[in-house]
């Protein structure tokens, strides 16, 4: 018996661009020593206060079936933080629980989607976007960038991919380049989005960690709200990422109709889970500063480690956890660099060919480890790129 073609179509060429991660992970395990910069893991961990909110709600009973859509305080409580942060009238009605922001993605794209749509998304991307398209039926066209541009789409470039397209996906702040989509580019994606007729998703999973300039959310331009389903996530902001919760912001219609999607698929979030992260974000943002602040501390780290650098260049970061360096005077691929650095100095990276082919001859450091260890990182890093023997290209692409 086969699997379905759309599991079996999922990876076409056979890869998710993890295999640095899982080569990491197996060196690890065999008691090798790693340094490991490759996924958005906080290093300190969910805070004790947030979990002992979760431990008391699920004592006090909120351990069955909670309401499929989200618990009202929830949705209530995240529509109230959306619309101080961007400024768009938001309630209850527009928000969806769900289980994470992958799960976001997903059902986002469920919702807008009919199977053979065309859906757009920016190269570089996140490394499931194409597969989650897959997985709900849709095409991929991928709309590539690059780093003369700082990764941003330019007008003419999404004019040209939105013929016949049904979506566009984005991600602001950007994974894995640190950008923050300016208000250029995101006025030039909503003219896209209003000439195309298009639904607009946009993955903002990581808008609390902003080191430079403003997020805008797209959905708060004129015209926008109706078109733009917003991803979100306690992930990022409050370090709960095995907690599995975020939500969709949309039109009410559509959220309504992702709620009975829900009830077919994930059947909710768990009822303690909704409780702790209400504790959470009734704390303010408070709380998602101080989450958010090592990263803010490595980023300068990163700036004093790698100065004066001949063979390898940070680009400037604007938000995030991460640091797209540019090694191409290297020589080499990145992930022929990530695979050398990890032989040489058991120090695990992202190469950007993980990510699709605009940040090739790029890789993508996680800030994820305490300051002194990352500070240490970095200066090896730095000096192994100095001294490394340049390599041929090579890598993968990933559509």
């Amino acid at each position: 018996m086969k699997a379905s073609k759309r599991l079996s179509t999922l990876l076409p060429y056979g890869d998710d661009g993890w295999d640095l991660y899982r080569k990491a992970l197996a060196r690890q395990n065999a008691g090798l020593p790693v340094t490991m910069l490759t996924i958005g893991e906080h290093d300190i961990g969910t805070a004790p206060a947030i979990l002992d909110a979760m431990d008391a709600a699920a004592r006090k009973g909120l351990t069955g079936y909670a309401p499929v859509p989200g618990q009202d305080a929830l949705r209530a409580c995240v529509a109230k933080r959306i619309e101080r942060q961007t400024g768009a009238a938001t309630s209850a009605e527009n928000v969806l629980i769900v289980p994470g922001g992958q799960a976001g993605l997903f059902a986002s794209h469920i919702a807008t989607l009919d199977p053979g749509d065309i859906a757009l998304f920016i190269d570089p991307y996140y490394a499931t976007y194409p597969g989650t398209i897959r997985g709900a039926g849709g095409l991929p066209r991928v709309i590539v960038t690059g780093p003369e541009t700082r990764f941003l789409p330019s007008r003419d470039a999404l004019a040209e991919a939105a013929p016949g397209a049904r979506t566009l996906l984005i991600n602001t702040p950007n994974n894995p380049t640190g950008q923050i989509y300016d208000r250029a580019t995101l006025e030039g994606i909503a003219e896209t989005c209003m000439t195309h007729d298009l639904w607009l998703i946009c993955d903002e999973v990581y808008d609390t960690q902003v080191w430079s300039g403003t997020h805008l959310s797209p959905r708060a331009l004129p015209g926008m709200a109706e078109r733009t389903l917003v991803v979100g996530s306690m992930s990022k902001s409050h370090a709960m990422t095995g907690s599995r919760i975020g939500w969709v912001v949309g039109p009410a219609e559509i959220i309504a109709h992702m709620a009975d999607l829900a009830t077919h698929t994930t059947y909710g979030v768990p009822g303690f889970v909704q409780a702790a992260a209400l504790w959470a974000l009734e704390q303010g943002p408070g709380l998602e500063e101080d989450v958010s602040a090592p990263f803010r501390r490595r980023r300068a780290l990163a700036e004093i480690a790698l100065a004066g650098n001949n063979r390898i260049r940070a680009l400037p970061s604007d938000a995030t956890m991460y640091l797209l360096l540019d090694i191409r005077p290297t020589g080499m691929s990145g992930t022929a660099f990530a695979e050398a650095l990890l032989d040489a100095e058991g120090i695990a990276v992202m190469p950007g060919e993980s990510f699709g082919r605009a940040a090739a001859g790029h890789v993508r450091v996680a800030m994820t480890i305490d300051d002194d260890a990352f500070a240490e990182a970095l200066a090896r890093l730095a000096r192994f790129a100095e001294t490394c023997p340049s390599g041929a290209r090579s890598g993968f692409e990933m559509v």
